[in-house]
């Protein structure tokens, strides 16, 4: 199977991409201060490879306003704050793939040992990034291609990455019970999941009867708060999706379209296998993902995540949580997510996923967001935000029509939004996904919580040749 990567390089100012496919997600930021790169800022006081220094008051109120004129005095203090020693160290590289184009015996790649021998091999490469795709289960209407930008949930894990040949070694499956590989020149989702659901099924039917360690990780998995949170809700979900044969929760009866507690209870009681088996496949992918992040940590290599700005319209988050979606009194979407035509398209483009309802996430402290964000620092170092202007302004179109080209713009929570995760969660090292039409109040904003943007180099002649000049990306 044909990898499908972007090579980029890292240094205090920039990220380099380099994609071997059209089809690949890449990163930007701001402008080099090497010939030939395209950058991202560093963390120094993150990285183990930086002095683990902090900017004095001094040097604080400097990089805050930077007021002095060209040949006024620098603070005393100011060497202090700066990253130390050959400026070479402060650049990291390092090569975006998602798990699923990692060479696998069953259709696709998975977390098992083709993952860390990939890591081996950025290792060896002098690499310290690996950026992967979201790792969300696809949703139902991207089911076919596998895409992770309209998930069926915010937090779970995409069970397919589940490598079966850990689960042998788990002791969960027999080697003779493991499917013939598959050969195929593209990769069809639908028949992978064919082959490995009732696989990955059965196996955690078998932690569930089990009684080792392994089963004591699972309920401890379970009773986490942090993942109880999200957890549940999800599995309810994956439940009545199941039983109810209909395209989207919409359609579902109305007791359990809105949540009445004795049918959320009547679902629990009847499906409490198909739960607990939900639970148990997404223990089992927590398992093998932070396997593959103790493996990285150790070689030195930074997991980069990538979070979608929206989730989709048929998913637990939408269902559990209608008052904070842009929804009418039926729970239908008003407002649908997209953007204005461009170079790319005359029409724009519609991504139909529901808008969020900021003032309503506003007044709720924008605690979903917060419990998003702490499960993306449960699975990576760093993380992308997909869409970052859409905190500033975003484009809404009306949900009866069917092409971009007939929304409006509207204005996001901004700073405000910002202020509120960092004072839940710290400091955290976010990555701004700025391409498209980018006007001033997005530039301010990432400025203004000092995330790193992104730049492709095929789209800017300015970082082909032209690095002469000084413009800002």
């Amino acid at each position: 199977m044909a990898l499908s990567q972007s090579l980029f390089l890292l240094s205090s100012d920039l990220i380099t991409i380099s994609s071997t496919s059209s089809t690949v997600r890449t990163t930007r930021s701001f402008p080099a201060t090497t010939p030939r790169t395209l950058g991202l800022r560093s963390w120094p006081q993150r990285s183990p490879r930086w002095p683990n220094r902090r900017p004095t008051a001094a040097g604080a109120a400097l990089a805050e306003d930077l007021a002095l004129r060209p040949g006024e005095d620098l603070p005393e203090d100011y060497a202090s704050w700066l990253p130390a020693g050959d400026p070479s160290r402060w650049r990291r590289a390092g090569v975006l793939l998602h798990p699923t184009s990692l060479p696998g015996p069953y259709g696709i790649g998975d977390l098992g040992d083709e993952a860390l021998r990939f890591l081996d091999w950025l290792h060896s490469a002098g690499c310290s990034v690996w950026q992967v795709l979201p790792l969300v289960p696809p949703g139902r209407k991207s089911r076919e291609d596998g895409s992770p930008y309209a998930g069926q949930d915010a937090n779970c894990g995409n069970t397919l990455l589940i490598s079966l040949e850990e689960l042998v070694k788990d002791g969960l499956l027999m080697k003779d019970e493991l499917p013939e590989q598959m050969e195929m020149e593209h990769v069809e989702f639908a028949s992978v999941a064919n082959v490995k659901d009732p696989i990955i099924a059965k196996a955690a039917e078998r932690l569930l009867q089990s009684r080792g360690e392994l089963k004591k990780h699972l309920d401890n998995f379970r009773k986490d708060p942090g993942i109880s949170g999200w957890l549940e809700d999800a599995a309810l979900f994956a439940a009545i999706d199941h039983s109810v044969d209909k395209f989207s929760w919409y359609g579902w009866p109305e007791p359990l379209k809105n949540r009445h507690l004795c049918a959320l209870e009547d679902i629990y009681q009847n499906h409490k296998d198909f739960i607990d088996i939900f639970i148990a496949q997404q223990f089992l992918f927590q398992r093998q993902w932070q396997r593959v992040r103790r493996y990285a940590k150790k070689l030195g290599i930074k997991i980069m995540g990538d979070m979608p700005i929206y989730v989709g319209y048929h998913s637990a988050d939408v269902w559990a949580n209608k008052k904070l979606f842009l929804l009418d009194r039926g729970g239908f979407p008003v407002l649908v997510s997209g953007v204005p035509p461009d170079a790319f398209s005359e029409t724009g483009q519609l991504w139909d996923s529901p808008l969020y309802d900021w003032k309503a996430m506003e007044d709720d402290g924008f605690a979903w967001w917060i419990q998003r964000i702490k499960r993306a620092l449960d699975l990576y170092d760093e993380f992308r935000i997909d869409h970052f202007r859409g905190f500033s302004g975003f484009w809404a179109v009306p949900s009866e029509s069917k092409v971009a080209m007939f929304g409006s713009w509207k204005a996001g929570p901004r700073k405000t939004f910002f202020d509120a995760i960092f004072r839940a969660v710290g400091k955290i090292n976010l990555i701004a996904e700025d391409l498209g039409v980018i006007t001033e109040d997005v530039v301010q904003l990432r400025k203004a919580i000092g995330a790193p943007g992104m730049a492709v180099l095929q789209f800017d002649p300015w970082l082909v040749g032209k690095f002469g000049g000084g413009r800002e990306v």
